[in-house]
């Protein structure tokens, strides 16, 4: 697998939050990245020029729609001159993890859900289907998604979100036994309450302090250190690892 300076990496919901801390986190490492966006132009457009145009390209696409990405990942290649050869699949549909104001289970409907699963397990595989190609064209590549520790411990039971997540860590897995001959490794990093994302910033501040010292770290992981975790699965020391689901939330779920 080729070193990070040399890849061409696609992040999905890149233009804020989270999913700018993992741009950064590869453009740092020298790597070419892809700053998909849906509703974020503004911000996507102002990360990618303090990047550079040589290192960054902000392109729209709604990921749920698999027209709309088989474009972005044409544009990508004739912006950089090459396929994408890795892709993090970060992009959440509208979330806000607020407890108080989550649907409870005798209340919530199949819209929630669907709505979910379309932005999590719909959204991923459009984004792996079309970089496929131009992985197998390089001959290797690297599917890094983004997981959730609700579904080991569902401290607050967010049922739409949760579900989805999960799903997405089973499609993980049978991506990564089905495209190992292909020499593309599929992983996920999960994280728990990031201080802070767009997603958290309506979660009291009680609730942070109640899962820092709940954490043998005593602190609550931030979006930087889970940037730096998807790193790893992106790196020639993964090479080897492929169907796995770290876990990223400074010890608070032990699996």
């Amino acid at each position: 697998m080729t070193q990070l300076i040399e890849q061409i990496v696609l992040i999905t919901g890149g233009g804020r939050g989270l999913g700018a801390r993992i741009v950064e986190a590869f453009a740092a490492e020298g790597a070419r990245v892809v700053i998909n966006y849906r509703t974020s132009r503004d911000s996507a457009q102002e990360l990618s020029t303090c990047i550079g145009p040589s290192q960054a390209v902000a392109l729209e696409a709604d990921v749920t729609n698999p027209e709309q990405v088989h474009t972005m990942l044409k544009h990508a290649q004739e912006h950089f001159g090459s396929p994408v050869t890795t892709v993090v699949n970060n992009a959440l549909a509208p979330f806000s993890f607020n407890g108080d104001a989550r649907t409870p289970a005798a209340e919530i409907g199949w819209d929630a859900f669907a709505a979910q699963f379309s932005g999590s397990v719909r959204g991923a595989l459009n984004t792996i289907q079309a970089a496929l190609p131009g992985m197998r064209e390089q001959g290797s590549g690297r599917i890094i998604n983004i997981g959730t520790n609700l579904f080991q411990n569902p401290v607050v039971p967010y049922h739409d979100y949760t579900a989805a997540k999960a799903a997405l860590l089973s499609l993980t897995r049978t991506l990564a036994k089905d495209l190992g001959q292909h020499n593309v490794t599929v992983n996920m990093v999960s994280g728990g309450l990031l201080r802070t994302t767009d997603a958290s910033a309506a979660t009291p501040e009680e609730v942070f302090d109640l899962i820092a010292t709940s954490t043998p770290l005593g602190r609550v992981t931030t979006p930087h250190e889970f940037a730096d975790a998807v790193l790893f699965f992106a790196s020639p020391w993964a090479r080897s690892v492929t169907g796995q689901n770290l876990v990223v939330d400074g010890g608070l779920v032990m699996d």
